[in-house]
């Protein structure tokens, strides 16, 4: 179909700026993040203090704990001050934490500053911005664009880390972190405030809900239940996926033989979907569709006793992983009130980072229990519940693509 048929295929140019910029603002920083992963155990144990494991594993989780208290503050300072402003802030914090960490000596100045980036949560003021900068009718595929460059940074930083820990060694990582989120934050400020979403501002967003109407709204509830969920998942697979391919005879370090191949096909594999559903309007049956996907993943990975069983599995996990990764903010950022969305991404991104948090602890007392079946039973149970509750979503609706509406953001 023509785009002139059909004119909501296509970002305009302010659209297509501000979804790449903002989705190289996420990769760049969560590159940063997840260099950390493989070689932060090894590194810290030239540090003093670093023979403790329970010192490094605190200096590994030390971020997520300092994200989901601070994910509010920033996404309520979004709204009031504005997101560009709120973005830099966090991303010079986060820097300020890298470089703290990258002077280190110990395990105790470590883990205040990863403590310190972990304070520089802007994800939801992120989130929050793509959201004002494109139109409804798109916005599925520019959060789409997000996750997929937080999964091209995860796998880059598989195959990169050893290799840059072994010329920089850890305090050169943490440098090269505080250094990306500096290039972040130029990108950000190259980015124009403004509201081009289309939805103007209603009474009712003007009244502004308070903050308990915004956590115990029931649609946005069955949302953030979801990236919970999702996350708890996520985490919990990725204790799982080693060990299985471990058990295959693959070695940790071509891992990344697997996941980049099957996270392209996997985006490749939902583009269709997010076209279909912006151009109808119709997200539900895509995101029941989505959960439905994980469950069956869960399923595969039970099921299969052969590599590439294992290999259909983890791409049917990365598949509707990543189909719900775009499907959910966006769906969080349409359903919030204007005036709010801001603050509603940043209730959704706390239980996003409490997902990660409880979704690590539950695998790794799954996995030492019951073995790696313990993991997919119980992933397989939260996913279960969460498309329970899902039915009860209602569908928004198709969006105007009218011309973009410019409404102020913050002061």
């Amino acid at each position: 179909m023509s785009s002139s048929a059909n004119p909501t295929i296509r970002f305009d140019p302010q659209e297509r700026s501000a979804a790449l910029s903002l989705s190289s603002v996420i990769g760049l920083r969560m590159l940063g993040l997840f260099l950390m992963l493989p070689i932060m155990a090894i590194g810290a144990q030239g540090l003093a203090g670093g023979d403790d494991p329970r010192l490094v594993g605190l200096a590994l989780g030390v971020y997520g704990l300092t994200q989901a208290v601070l994910q509010l503050p920033f996404g309520l300072a979004s709204d009031r001050l504005g997101r560009r402003r709120v973005i830099v802030t966090g991303l010079l914090i986060f820097a300020g934490g890298s470089f703290l960490a990258a002077l280190a000596s110990d395990v105790q100045t470590l883990i205040v500053g990863r403590a310190i980036q972990g304070a520089g949560a802007v994800s939801a003021a992120v989130s929050a911005f793509l959201a004002d900068r494109t139109r409804e009718v798109v916005r599925t595929r520019a959060m789409a664009m997000v996750g997929a460059s937080i999964g091209l940074a995860f796998a880059v930083s598989l195959v990169a880390a050893p290799v840059l820990f072994g010329s920089l060694g850890l305090s050169g990582l943490l440098a090269m972190t505080g250094l990306l989120a500096l290039l972040a934050c130029l990108l950000v400020l190259r980015i124009p405030e403004g509201d081009l979403s289309g939805r103007p501002m209603t009474p009712e967003d003007a009244g502004a809900r308070s903050t308990w109407r915004l956590v115990f709204d029931g649609q946005l509830g069955r949302l953030n239940l979801g990236i919970f969920v999702m996350m708890a998942v996520q985490t919990s697979m990725f204790v799982a996926i080693p060990l299985g391919l471990a058990g295959f005879g693959m070695p940790t370090q071509s891992h990344w033989q697997v996941y980049l191949p099957m996270l392209i096909l996997a985006f490749v594999g939902m583009i269709p979907l997010i076209f279909w559903a912006e151009r109808r309007g119709r997200f539900r049956p895509v995101f029941l569709l989505g959960i439905l996907i994980l469950i069956a993943a869960e399923i595969a990975f039970m099921q299969s006793v052969s590599f590439s069983g294992w290999m259909f599995a983890v791409w049917l996990f990365m598949f509707g992983f990543n189909l719900m990764e775009a499907v959910l903010p966006s769906w969080v950022s349409r359903r919030a009130p204007t005036a709010q969305r801001g603050l509603a991404m940043g209730i959704y991104n706390t239980a996003q980072s409490l997902g990660l948090f409880v979704g690590g602890v539950a695998g790794g007392f799954a996995v030492n229990a019951f073995g790696l079946g313990g993991i997919f039973v119980f992933c397989l149970v939260i996913l279960a519940f969460w498309g329970i509750m899902s039915v009860g979503l209602v569908e928004l609706g198709p969006r105007s693509a009218s011309p973009s509406i410019h409404h102020p953001v913050g002061g």
